[in-house]
């Protein structure tokens, strides 16, 4: 019998799944439920470690469906939702931002409406907890750092439906006493990232010896967080966060595009066997994208202060175990740039 039923949604994607293994492997007495739509990102074989794990199920489930979410808070009657689920890459919201808005302000409030129903104002040992991004800040000039303070002045459409979230996240609490916490992340890197993002492009590209595309003058910074790092922080948060709440979750390390990239192709060449110097004659830099902010950096003061966390590896070191990961996963790897893994479920699931 378990204790406590926890729904994570997204837990198929590149962070959730890495949660989801967190929460399986570190709680046995939890019953942990994934639910996820299985969109692009959405991998079932970054699970394939765990799946057998008697604590774990799987529903695959679209949040924008607001009866199908109340059909699944009826049946599982969960005492916590950690809701990573997400429409996540600014590209593509600039191409499409109505699918932005779809999942990630309409899905969030469909799920603020299903636990606010199934709890019915009993919220003791209850817990919603929405992870967010920095995005949602908008821009740094040179110095600075984001605090959970910070004014929010999002800059695209990816930005600005994760901020729309975040509010309405906020809003539940203060209009409904929901149990909430918030946590908004930096760039997340680490095994089973999804190939459109930079660090695995770059990796990809290199193995097959594709141009590298450096937006700009490669001069935009990101603070780079371990993926691992990560969900650990997003179990403390759940646990020990106080509610009504919102921690940043930072790695401590701004890297500039182009150095980042640079100090990749000096890593891959090594790994690789190859001569200092080969994968860097890739580099190509490309036309900037529009609404592109310079520079995320977190203060993740907080979280350390109260909760007691820091990062497990600096950031050279959680690149080589990302690196490593994906020479001994190059199976993954093909399987995700040629769409296969998307037959997962139905070989696993429906089969």
């Amino acid at each position: 019998m378990h204790n406590k039923t926890i729904l994570i949604t997204g837990g198929a994607g590149f962070i959730g799944s890495h949660v989801v293994r967190e929460f399986v492997l570190k709680y046995p007495e939890y019953r942990i439920v994934n639910l996820d739509a299985l969109t692009y990102a959405g991998n079932l074989a970054n699970l394939n470690d765990i799946e057998n794990k008697p604590n774990y199920s799987f529903v695959k489930v679209d949040i924008t469906q607001a009866n199908i979410i109340m059909d699944v808070f009826h049946e599982y009657k969960p005492d916590g939702v950690i809701h990573l689920a997400a429409e996540s890459h600014v590209d593509r919201s600039i191409v499409d931002p109505l699918a932005f808005v779809m999942t990630n302000v309409i899905g969030t409030v469909n799920l603020l409406n299903a636990a606010k129903t199934i709890w019915d104002g009993d919220f003791k040992g209850k817990r919603f907890h929405h992870v967010s991004t920095d995005e949602v800040y908008g821009t740094l000039g040179e110095t600075g750092l984001f605090t959970e303070t910070t004014s929010y002045d999002p800059h695209s459409p990816y930005s600005a439906s994760k901020a729309s979230s975040d509010h309405f996240v906020r809003a539940y609490h203060d209009t409904y006493g929901l149990p909430v916490v918030l946590t908004n992340c930096s760039n997340n890197y680490g095994p089973n990232h999804f190939p459109e993002k930079l660090i695995p492009l770059c990796i990809h590209n290199i193995l097959n010896n594709k141009p590298l595309p450096i937006y700009g003058d490669g001069k935009f910074t990101r603070d780079w967080l371990f993926v691992i790092d990560h969900a650990k922080a997003i179990d403390l948060v759940f646990h020990d966060g106080k509610e009504g709440e919102s921690y940043n979750v930072g790695g401590f390390n701004e890297w500039k595009n182009i150095d980042l990239v640079k100090e990749l192709c000096k890593q891959m060449d090594e790994k690789l066997g190859r001569s200092e110097g080969t994968a860097a004659e890739l580099i190509t830099f490309v036309k900037d994208r529009p609404g592109h902010d310079l520079r995320y950096a977190i203060d993740a003061t907080k979280i350390n202060r109260e909760l007691g966390y820091q990062p497990s590896v600096t950031f050279e070191e959680g690149l080589s175990k990302t690196i490593d990961w994906y020479l001994n996963n190059q199976d993954w790897l093909d399987q995700v740039t040629s769409g296969e893994y998307q037959h997962y479920y139905q070989k696993q699931y429906q089969g």
